[in-house]
């Protein structure tokens, strides 16, 4: 029972939700000052349909996960999980996101949720993932829904400071993404998935890592020049992009192989830190 247990929660994918959830919970607090309860009854609702997302993502994904290294032990392809029960857990999940958002945030907050998981099922997973090398910035839309749903939670609306922020995580997806692509270039390569490394080539991916971090470092000015935000976030901002744009700057002029790995391992792992410390100073400077 217990490896049951630890299977259906790697379904859920509880490293890649950590970062969202807590996005969500830095983007209710820019929204407002919210209860403990509420950001619990929130945070529960993201986990599920997130968490429903991912196991449906196992589902579609169990032919190619069972060819690449680093998804070869997943529940699915080690043959833990039977494909039909993932599936049913996954929409199993994504139901009751819907229901509890509802019942104990607000609709808006569930629909917002909801797009979301079907972002990520329908539009990343099914139609996207497998036809273009620009599958992750579409598709990445779906995860930049989690300052959506914290205002919603928060003020029952979406404001323009939140649609700002929903656009910072849609253009910082890339360079994330693509960083991490780099590494994984072979595999993707041998299951046949257009990742931007295997259709336009290493050089290409590392020229649009670099474009993306410039457009994100222009995108994360609006809440400054707009007046939403004030001057330690627009300290904090420069500074943190000004590191993310010399990353991959430094990316973008790697040699050799093994400089370029090195390289754009450190620029997915400053990536992870940048989002959090950026939306952290969010939460400071409101709070100031």
């Amino acid at each position: 029972m217990a490896r049951i247990g630890r299977d259906l929660l790697e379904l859920t994918k509880p490293k890649v939700q950590s970062l969202l959830l807590l996005i969500t919970v830095f983007s209710m607090y820019i929204a407002g000052k919210p209860s403990p309860l509420l950001v619990a009854a929130t945070c529960l609702g993201g986990y599920l349909s997130a968490g429903g997302a991912g196991a449906v993502n196992h589902y579609l994904d169990r032919d190619i996960d069972a060819q690449m290294a680093r998804t070869a032990n997943r529940p699915l392809p080690a043959g833990r999980i039977p494909a039909p029960a993932a599936l049913a857990f996954g929409c199993t999940l994504a139901a009751l996101s819907v229901i509890e958002l509802t019942l104990a945030v607000n609709p808006l907050a569930a629909a917002l949720s909801f797009a979301g998981f079907l972002g990520y099922v329908v539009l990343y997973t099914m139609i996207l993932k497998r036809r273009t090398a620009q599958n992750i910035v579409w598709g990445g839309a779906a995860g930049a829904m989690p300052p959506l749903v914290g205002f919603a939670a928060v003020r029952g609306s979406v404001s323009a400071l939140a649609l700002i922020l929903f656009f910072i995580v849609f253009f910082w997806t890339p360079p994330h993404f693509w960083s991490l692509s780099l590494l994984m270039k072979g595999e993707y390569e041998r299951v046949g998935v257009p990742m931007l490394p295997v259709a336009q080539g290493e050089t290409e991916t590392r020229r649009q890592i670099l474009l993306y971090t410039v457009l994100l470092y222009m995108i994360t000015q609006l809440p400054f020049c707009a007046g939403a935000l004030g001057p330690f976030y627009l300290i904090a901002s420069i500074l943190l992009g000004l590191l993310f744009i010399a990353g991959a700057l430094r990316l973008y002029r790697s040699g050799s192989p093994a400089a370029q790995r090195r390289d754009a391992l450190r620029l997915y792992l400053f990536s992870l830190a940048y989002l959090a410390l950026l939306f952290g100073a969010m939460v400071i400077d409101v709070r100031l």
